[in-house]
């Protein structure tokens, strides 16, 4: 009989969230013939949900992810830490 625990990350579970959210945002954004990544900076920066489309439930997506969770997230990610 195996007695291991199995460790549980909230961290990476709200990482995880905020990867698919993105994803899918991402995609009704190309889907609607906008610049995706044009898009997510300027919504990113100015807060304003206008930059995402309502296609797909993206502008009612993207609201639920904190932006400083996902600034430190995509920091991380890209300092590869």
């Amino acid at each position: 009989m195996d007695n291991s625990t199995i460790t549980f990350s909230l961290d990476e579970v709200r990482e995880a969230d905020m990867k698919r959210i993105l994803l899918t945002v991402y995609d009704a954004l190309k889907e609607k013939g906008y610049n995706p990544i044009s898009q997510l900076v300027g919504y990113l920066l100015s807060e304003d949900p206008t930059y995402i489309t309502t296609h797909n439930n993206a502008r009612s997506l993207i609201r639920r992810i904190d932006r400083d969770e996902l600034l430190k997230a995509m920091v991380r990610s890209y300092l590869g830490e």
